[in-house]
C-alpha cells in the first residue's frame, strides 16, 4: 500500500498583516514549504480558502497563487468548505496522491481578514451559515455559538466559569509557538473578569480572526528525496462528514454527528483505536465547539467535554493534550487556512521539533477543522513512521 507523506511544511506568523498581500502571505508558505522539502516540484495545487472572493476581492484564487509562485502549468483548484477549507484541501491532496494521478501535491491554506474589517468581516463569516434561514435574520457566527454554549451550560449544569480550562490551556501552549498570535499565558481570574462578546461568551472563548498561510508538500514515500534527514509523517487516515448546514435542522443541537463520522472513519482507515491517540488538534474557535468536538470524538462522555478542561487532561502534560500549540484560540483563527496550520503544527509535534511545546514519544496525531457548527468536518490521523 502506498504511504502518503507530509514531505514539507511551511507557515507564516498569524496576525494582523496590513502590508502583505493575500498572494504574497501564501508565497512566503509555499516557499518555506517547497524548501523544507528538499525542493520537490508540485503537479498540483490545492488552496483552502474561505473569504477572499468576499474579503479580498480575489476568485479563481489557486491559479493566482500557483502564478506568483513560478508554478504555472500545474493543475490548480480552489477548496472551499467554510472554516474547514484547508482541511478539504489536504483531503484533495491525500486523494490526489492516493489515486496515482498525482506525485507531488502543493496544499496552501491562506486568509486575509484585515482586507476588510467591522460589519463586512461579519457579513463575510455569516455567508457559511443558512443565508435564507440564519444568515437573513442576523444571525452571526459568534450568537450561533453562544446559543450553542448556553443551551449546553443549562442542560449539563456547567458552572459559570466552567469553560475557562479551554483559552487557559490554549494560551498557555500560545506561548511555545512563535507563530502563534497571542504568545502570553492567561489566568483563570482574568477569564472570569473578561468582557462579554455574545453572552454567555466572553472575549477569551471566541478565537480572533487573523491573517496566515501555510503550506505542506505531500508525496510518496518512495519518491522522497534521498537527501530528506526529516522524521517520516504519513496521512494514515482521512475522512469528511457533512450534517445539516442549519442549527434548527438538526435532531440534537448539542452533538456534533458529522464530527463523530468523521473521527471513527479517520482512525478506522489508520486501522487504530482512540486510545491510541497521543494528541487532538481540535477546531476552538469557541469553547463550546471544543467541548462538543471532544464528546464527538469520544474522549468524553455527552455533557462532559467542559471537565476535560476543567482538570487538565487536555493539557499538555494530560492525558489527551489538546491545542498544543495554541490552538485557533491563542495561534489565532486563519479561516481557510485553519486545517492546513494544524497539519503543519502536527507534523512539527511528530517531528520532535514542537519546541517547548513538545510531547514525548508521539505517534499518533488526530487534526479536525470545522466547517460552522460542524456542518462540515474533516479529520486526518498522521502517523509518525519513521
Amino acid at each position: 500500500m502506498t504511504d502518503i507523506v507530509i514531505a514539507g511544511i511551511g507557515q507564516t506568523e498569524v496576525g494582523e498583516h496590513w502590508d502583505i498581500s493575500l498572494r504574497e502571505l501564501a508565497f512566503m508558505a509555499i516557499k518555506a514549504a517547497v524548501q523544507d522539502s528538499g525542493g520537490l516540484r508540485p503537479q498540483a495545487l490545492f488552496a483552502g480558502n474561505m473569504l477572499a472572493p468576499n474579503l479580498s476581492n480575489q476568485a479563481h484564487l489557486a491559479t493566482l497563487l500557483a502564478d506568483y509562485a513560478g508554478l504555472t502549468g500545474i493543475e490548480a483548484a480552489t477548496i472551499e468548505a467554510a472554516g474547514a477549507s484547508g482541511g478539504a484541501a489536504l483531503r484533495q491532496g491525500y486523494i490526489a496522491i492516493k489515486s496515482g494521478l498525482v506525485d507531488v501535491a502543493l496544499v496552501i491554506g491562506v486568509e486575509k481578514f484585515t482586507d476588510k474589517i467591522g460589519s463586512d468581516v461579519e457579513w463575510s463569516l455569516a455567508t457559511a451559515s443558512d443565508s435564507d434561514y440564519e444568515a437573513v435574520q442576523g444571525m452571526t457566527v459568534t450568537a450561533q455559538a453562544a446559543l450553542l454554549m448556553q443551551r449546553y451550560m443549562h442542560e449539563y449544569h456547567v458552572p459559570a466559569n466552567g469553560f475557562a480550562g479551554f483559552p487557559v490551556t490554549a494560551h498557555a501552549n500560545g506561548v511555545g509557538n512563535k507563530f502563534a498570535m497571542f504568545q502570553k499565558a492567561i489566568k483563570p481570574e482574568t477569564y472570569a473578569k473578561a468582557e462579554m462578546v455574545c453572552e454567555p461568551i466572553n472575549m477569551f472563548d471566541a478565537a480572533p480572526n487573523a491573517d496566515g498561510a501555510a503550506a505542506l508538500i505531500l508525496t510518496r514515500r518512495d519518491l522522497l528525496p534521498k537527501e530528506f534527514n526529516h522524521p517520516q509523517i504519513k496521512i494514515a487516515g482521512s475522512a469528511n462528514s457533512t450534517d445539516t448546514l442549519a442549527l434548527h435542522d438538526r435532531q440534537n443541537l448539542l452533538e456534533f454527528q458529522s464530527t463523530q463520522i468523521a473521527v471513527e472513519q479517520a482512525l478506522k482507515k489508520a486501522g487504530i483505536g482512540l486510545e491510541q491517540v497521543d494528541f487532538f488538534e481540535y477546531h476552538d474557535a469557541f469553547s463550546i465547539y471544543a467541548a462538543l468536538s471532544l464528546e464527538a470524538a469520544g474522549f468524553a462522555a455527552r455533557g462532559e467535554g467542559w471537565k476535560l478542561a476543567s482538570d487538565g487532561s487536555i493539557t499538555l502534560k494530560g492525558k489527551i493534550p489538546c491545542a498544543t500549540m495554541g490552538g485557533l484560540k491563542a495561534r489565532g483563527f486563519a479561516g481557510g487556512a485553519t486545517g492546513v496550520y494544524q497539519a503543519v503544527e502536527a507534523a512539527l509535534q511528530l517531528r520532535g521539533e514542537a519546541g517547548p511545546n513538545q510531547l514525548n514519544g508521539a505517534r499518533y496525531g488526530l487534526i479536525q477543522s470545522l466547517g460552522g457548527p460542524a456542518s462540515t468536518t474533516v479529520c486526518h490521523i498522521l502517523e509518525k513512521i519513521s
